[in-house]
C-alpha cells in the first residue's frame, strides 16, 4: 500500500512538472482567431507561461488542420519538432492555403529546463478570398436615386432569398464605394463601424469577411444594407471638395452558404436587389447626420417586409481588381461616458459636459411628438465666458439632428459620422435635460491596449492619459491629425513623430501595416511621398509630387519602428521598395549630398513670440528648414542602412554607409562654424544635430552646453515644434542632462507639456497655446484640442523615466533593456508593456535608505539591466547579494550592468 501511494505521488509530481510550461495568447498575423485573411503565408505567435526564472524555449511544433479534432485526414501541415527559440511571427510552411477555408492550429513547446508543454488550446483563422476579382461573382450596384448625392440621402438596399436546407456555415463578403452597414434578418452584421474604412480607394479597396451562420435561418431570409458617402464621395478636406474618388457610391455583397449536405449556394448583389430612401436624409463625416424617424421602414431587413414600392437597383461595371481583405483591426465602439455636468451658457444654451474630449458620437433617448426636432452640436472647449467654442471647427457642422416619430421613448445614435467633442449643445428639448438619457460613445480602431505608465506626479499621470486619449481619438482606421474640424487627414508628419509612443500604448502593428500599404500606393512615380495618406490633396499645393523632411519620411521611419517594436521583418520587406524609392527621391533632390532646396515644413509650430504672452522678451525659435531637412536626410539614411542589413542587401549597406558620412560632412560645412556653433541658435537645431550625430564627436559637449544654455534662457521652457520635440528629452538624457529633461517635463507654464493640463485639457493640443493663458484661443483656422503629435514625449516616459526599452539586436523585445533614469522630482515611476512574448514591466520607488526596482521579464526573453550605482555590494535581490545569482556585465558610467533572464525581480540599491 505504501509503495502504491509513493508511486501515485511520484506520478502526480511528474505530471505537475510536465505541465509547468504552457502556451497562451495564440495569434495569427497578430490577431486572435481572425476571420478573413488574404495572407498567403500567415504567421503564428504564442506566449509561454512558465514557473521559475531564466526560462527559454528550445524547440516548438505547430500543427494545422481543417478540423478542430486534428484527425489525420484533416491535418494540413505539421512542422515537426523545430529546434528554435523563436515564438513570434513564425511562418506557415505547408501547402497552398485555400480561399474561404477555416484552419485550426495548435503549438507545443520545449524549454531549457527539460519541460514540454502539451498541445495548446486550439486557435483558428479563416482565409479570405485570395483572388477576389475572380471569386466574387457579385455585381456592383448603385441606387440610381436622384437625391443620392454628396450631402444627400442614404439609400437602403435589400434582397430577399431562401435557404431551403439546413445551413452548416455562411460567410459574407461586403465592401462599398462609400460606407456601409448591413443587417441580416434585422440583426446587425459584425460590430465594426465606418466600414470598409479609408484607403487609397483607387488603388486599394478593402472588403470585410463575416461569419453570418448564426444570422441565417432555414427558409426565407433578407439582407439589408445602408450606403453612405463617407470618405469616398462626401466632403473631404478644407476646400469643401466632394466626390474625390467618384460621383457614385456602390455596394458589393456576396454570401457563400454551405449546407449540411455539403452543397453550396451563393447570394450576390445584382439586378434583383431593390433600393429605397430611408430615414437618413444626410450623413456626412464632417457635418453629421440628419435622421427623420418618421421615414423609417419598419422591418425593411426582414423577409416578411413588403418591398413592392421599392425601386430596382442599377448594376455598375466597376472593377474588382483593386479589392483586398481587411487584415487589420476595424473601428469599433469602446468607452462610454455619461455627462458629468449639465450647463447653461450665458446665451441660455443647454450643454452637456462629458468630462473627456473624445471621438465618436452621442446616443440619446427622447420622447415627444412626431416632427419634434432635436439638434446636437459638438464642441471641444468652452470660451472664457462659458460659451461653446465652434470657430475651430471651420466648415465642419458637427451636428446630429433627430426628428421624432412620436412613438414613446425613442433611441437615436448616428451611423456614418464621428465628432471630436467634450461638450454637446442640445436644442429642441424644452424641459431640463436628464443626464441619464445621453451617453457619449468612443469610437476608434480596435487596437488592443498594451502599455501603461504611472509615476508619483499626478499631472504627469494626466499627461499620459491625455496622450492615450489623443491616440484613441485620431486612430480611426487612419492616423489623422485631428478629429473635429474639416480636415481629419492622415498627415504623415504627425504619424511619424508619434509612432513609437503609439506602439507603447496600443498594438498598432496591423494598423500601421495597413496604412503603410496606402503610403506605397499613393507614392508618386518620382518616389516622393505625399503629406497626407490617403492623398486627397491632389490638385492643391500640398498635393504636388514633392517630399518634405519629417513628413514624407514616415515611409521609412514607421516601417523600421514596427520592426523594432514587434519584430515584424515582413513589414520592412514589403515596404522596402517604397522606402528605397523615397530615399532615392531625396538623394536626387540633394545637390552634393545637401538637401537644401524645395518646400519644407521645418520644425512646424515651434515657439513664436507673437503666439502668447508667456515669455515676454524672448525671441522666436525659428530653425533653418534646410538644417532640419539635412538632419532627417541623415536619419533616413541611417535607417536605410539598418533595413538593408536586416534584408541582407550587403552592397546597398555599403552605399548608404558611405552616403551617410558625406551627408554629415555636408551638414558641417553648410550649417556649422568651426567651433561648433550652428547657424540656427535654437533648441531644435542642437537637438537634431546631437540626435543624429551630425557633429564631430569632440564638438558634441559644447553643443550640449549651447542647448542647455538656450533652455535656461527661456526659463526652462521648451521652444520646439513637431520635429524637435520628440528628441528633446531623449537627447538630454543620452548626453547626461536628465535633470534638465525632468525640469522640462514638469514645467507647467506655457510653453510646456503640463501647461494644457493646468488649463483643463484631457487630450494633447495641436499648439502649445491652443488656449492662451488668458483663456482666449489661438488662430481658429488651425487650433485643434485633440492632436497627438506633442504626445511623443510618451516614448521618453516609457523608455527613460521608467527605463523600459528594446535592444535593437533583439527586435520585438526578444532582448530587453531596463535602464531607468531617476530624478529627485519623482519618488516613483513604473511602466509595463504587453509584448509578443508577454508582459514586461519596470518600476522604481525611492525609500529613505534605498531605491527599489521592480522588474518582470517574460519567458523566452532576456534583459540587460542597468542599476544606478557603481558599487556592486550596494545591490541586493531578494535579500541576497547579486554577485551570487546574476551575471554582472560590468560598470557603465554610473550604472552596474546585469544580465537577467525571465522572471520577477526586486532589486534594492542602497543610497
Amino acid at each position: 500500500m505504501k509503495q502504491t501511494l509513493t508511486l501515485f505521488i511520484c506520478l502526480i509530481s511528474m505530471s505537475m512538472f510536465a505541465q509547468s510550461v504552457s502556451t497562451y495568447d495564440l495569434t495569427c498575423e497578430s490577431r486572435v482567431n481572425p476571420i478573413g485573411l488574404d495572407v498567403a503565408i500567415p504567421r503564428f505567435t504564442w506566449k509561454i507561461a512558465a514557473t521559475g526564472r531564466n526560462v527559454m524555449q528550445t524547440a516548438y511544433a505547430i500543427r494545422v488542420a481543417t478540423s478542430p479534432e486534428f484527425s489525420k485526414k484533416t491535418i494540413v501541415w505539421e512542422s515537426g519538432k523545430t529546434n528554435s527559440d523563436e515564438s513570434v511571427l513564425q511562418a506557415y510552411g505547408g501547402p497552398a492555403l485555400q480561399s474561404g477555408q477555416k484552419y485550426y492550429w495548435q503549438v507545443k513547446v520545449w524549454n531549457n529546463q527539460a519541460q514540454e508543454s502539451g498541445w495548446s488550446t486550439t486557435a483558428f483563422w479563416q482565409m479570405a478570398l485570395l483572388n477576389p476579382s475572380a471569386e466574387l461573382s457579385a455585381q456592383w450596384i448603385s441606387s440610381g436615386i436622384k437625391a443620392d448625392t454628396a450631402y444627400g440621402v442614404v439609400p437602403q438596399f435589400r434582397k430577399q432569398f431562401t435557404a431551403n436546407k439546413k445551413i452548416k456555415s455562411a460567410v459574407a463578403y461586403i465592401t462599398a464605394k462609400g460606407l456601409y452597414e448591413a443587417q441580416i434578418n434585422r440583426q446587425r452584421v459584425g460590430n465594426a463601424y465606418l466600414t470598409p474604412g479609408w484607403t487609397s480607394y483607387n488603388n486599394r479597396l478593402l472588403y470585410q469577411t463575416y461569419d453570418v451562420t448564426d444570422l441565417l435561418k432555414q427558409g426565407k431570409n433578407a439582407i439589408g444594407v445602408s450606403l453612405a458617402n463617407g470618405w469616398f464621395r462626401g466632403e473631404i478636406g478644407w476646400e469643401k471638395k466632394t466626390a474625390f474618388y467618384g460621383k457614385e457610391t456602390a455596394l458589393l455583397c456576396q454570401i457563400n452558404i454551405t449546407y449540411a449536405d455539403g452543397k453550396t449556394e451563393t447570394i450576390i448583389s445584382d439586378g434583383s436587389w431593390k433600393v429605397s430612401t430611408g430615414p437618413m436624409l444626410a450623413s456626412e463625416i464632417y457635418d453629421g447626420e440628419i435622421y427623420d424617424a418618421r421615414q423609417e421602414k419598419e422591418g425593411w431587413a426582414t423577409a416578411s417586409y413588403d418591398d413592392k414600392n421599392w425601386l430596382p437597383v442599377v448594376v455598375k461595371d466597376f472593377s474588382k481588381k483593386i479589392l483586398f481583405s481587411s487584415n487589420h483591426e476595424l473601428i469599433t465602439k469602446h468607452e462610454t461616458f455619461r455627462p458629468v455636468k449639465v450647463l447653461t451658457t450665458p446665451k441660455g444654451e443647454k450643454v452637456l459636459d462629458f468630462g473627456q474630449n473624445l471621438v465618436g458620437w452621442v446616443q440619446m433617448k427622447v420622447s415627444g411628438k412626431a416632427g419634434d426636432k432635436i439638434v446636437l452640436s459638438h464642441a471641444e472647449v468652452l470660451d472664457k465666458k462659458g460659451g461653446l467654442y465652434f470657430d475651430n471647427l471651420r466648415n465642419a457642422q458637427a451636428q446630429d439632428t433627430y426628428i421624432l416619430k412620436g412613438q414613446g421613448t425613442e433611441t437615436f445614435e448616428p451611423h456614418f459620422t464621428f465628432h471630436g467633442f467634450r461638450y454637446v449643445r442640445v436644442e429642441g428639448i424644452q424641459e431640463a435635460l436628464n443626464p441619464e438619457n445621453f451617453t457619449a460613445i468612443a469610437l476608434y480602431s480596435d487596437m488592443k491596449p498594451t502599455g501603461s505608465f504611472e509615476c508619483s506626479d499626478p499631472m504627469v499621470n494626466q499627461l499620459q492619459k491625455n496622450i492615450q486619449w489623443g491616440q484613441k481619438g485620431n486612430f480611426l482606421d487612419v492616423p489623422t491629425d485631428c478629429p473635429q474640424r474639416d480636415e481629419r487627414l492622415g498627415w504623415t508628419g504627425d504619424a511619424e513623430v508619434f509612432s513609437r509612443t503609439a506602439a507603447f500604448n496600443f498594438n498598432v502593428n496591423n494598423f500601421f501595416s495597413k496604412w503603410l500599404k496606402d503610403v506605397a500606393a499613393d507614392q508618386d512615380a518620382n518616389g516622393s511621398i505625399p503629406f497626407v495618406i490617403p492623398n486627397i490633396l491632389k490638385g492643391t499645393f500640398f498635393g504636388n509630387p514633392i517630399g518634405a523632411a519629417g513628413w514624407s519620411d514616415a515611409g521609412i521611419i514607421i516601417p523600421w519602428n514596427m520592426y523594432l517594436v514587434y519584430g515584424d521583418k515582413r513589414v520592412v520587406e514589403e515596404q522596402y521598395p517604397s522606402m528605397k524609392a523615397y530615399h532615392s527621391y531625396v538623394r536626387k533632390a540633394a545637390k552634393n549630398d545637401l538637401w537644401n532646396a524645395g518646400f519644407q515644413f521645418g520644425d512646424w509650430l515651434s515657439y513664436r513670440v507673437d503666439d502668447s504672452k508667456g515669455l515676454i522678451g524672448q525671441k522666436s525659435a525659428v530653425t533653418d528648414n534646410y538644417l532640419v531637412a539635412q538632419c532627417f536626410y541623415a536619419y533616413n539614411t541611417e535607417l536605410m542602412i539598418k533595413a538593408a542589413r536586416l534584408l541582407g542587401k550587403t552592397e546597398e549597406v555599403k552605399d548608404y554607409e558611405a552616403l551617410l558620412e558625406r551627408i554629415r560632412k555636408a551638414f558641417q560645412q553648410e550649417f556649422m562654424t568651426a567651433n561648433g556653433r550652428l547657424i540656427s541658435e535654437t533648441q531644435t537645431a542642437y537637438i537634431l544635430a546631437l540626435q543624429f550625430d551630425m557633429l564631430p564627436e569632440e564638438l558634441r559637449p559644447q553643443a550640449l552646453e549651447r542647448l542647455v544654455s538656450n533652455i535656461k534662457s527661456y526659463s526652462y521652457h521648451l521652444t520646439t515644434g513637431f520635429l524637435g520635440t520628440p528628441f528633446l528629452t531623449p537627447v538630454l538624457t543620452r548626453f547626461g542632462r536628465t535633470d534638465v529633461a525632468y525640469r522640462l517635463l514638469l514645467q507647467d507654464t506655457y510653453p510646456s507639456w503640463l501647461y494644457p493640463i493646468k488649463m483643463g485639457a484631457t487630450t494633447v493640443w495641436e499648439r502649445w497655446d491652443s488656449m492662451k493663458p488668458d483663456s482666449t484661443f489661438q488662430d481658429p483656422s488651425m487650433t485643434s484640442f485633440n492632436h497627438y503629435a506633442y504626445g511623443a514625449i510618451g516614448d521618453w516616459m516609457y523608455r527613460d523615466v521608467a527605463g523600459l526599452d528594446v535592444d535593437e539586436e533583439g527586435a520585438g523585445y526578444k532582448k530587453i533593456i531596463i535602464r531607468p533614469h531617476l530624478s529627485s522630482e519623482l519618488s516613483s515611476a513604473k511602466a509595463s508593456l504587453n509584448t509578443n512574448y508577454g508582459l514586461v514591466s519596470s518600476g522604481w520607488k525611492v525609500a529613505p535608505k534605498e531605491i527599489n526596482f521592480m522588474l518582470e521579464i517574460p519567458a523566452n526573453t532576456s534583459a540587460t539591466v542597468y542599476l544606478p550605482t557603481r558599487n556592486i555590494p550596494d545591490i541586493e535581490e531578494g535579500g541576497r547579494p547579486i554577485s551570487s545569482d546574476f551575471k554582472i556585465l560590468g560598470i557603465e558610467g554610473e550604472y552596474t550592468k546585469l544580465q537577467v533572464g525571465s522572471g520577477k525581480y526586486e532589486f534594492k540599491v542602497r543610497k
